[in-house]
């Protein structure tokens, strides 16, 4: 009698018969093409995990010194890893936000000049 540990897991799954939604063609992508390019892919809630970054960055903080406090510099160092990366995102999100209020600005700036050179050349 063979009595095994994680025979109680193999009835979660469902049977391949309730498989339909992952068919795949002989190249390994779905058949139904629902992502036939990559130009109309969008996200479903774009920028979700970016929002909270600042937020992020003080969570992971926070985890890193309860994990230093608790002796495991492993698990403290795993999470100033994630605070750092959360760190960087928020820089990079400040450095667009500053080169787009600059191509803002020389936009207004090139249309203004603009209109005064159309302007000097009607008179």
């Amino acid at each position: 009698m063979n009595n095994f540990k994680n025979n109680h897991r193999r009835n979660r799954y469902k049977l391949n018969g309730d498989r339909n939604f992952r068919k795949r063609n002989g190249n390994g992508h779905k058949t139904n093409g629902d992502f036939s390019s990559n130009s109309e892919f969008k996200r479903r809630s774009p920028g979700k995990n970016n929002q909270n970054a600042a937020k992020l960055v003080d969570k992971y903080n926070d985890l890193a010194r309860e994990a230093l406090s608790n002796g495991d510099k492993i698990l403290s160092e795993n999470y100033l890893q994630h605070a750092d990366h959360f760190s960087r995102i928020l820089s990079s999100q400040e450095i667009l936000k500053v080169s787009n209020i600059n191509s803002q600005k020389n936009s207004e700036i090139n249309e203004s000049s603009e209109k005064e050179n159309k302007s000097n050349e009607v008179i």
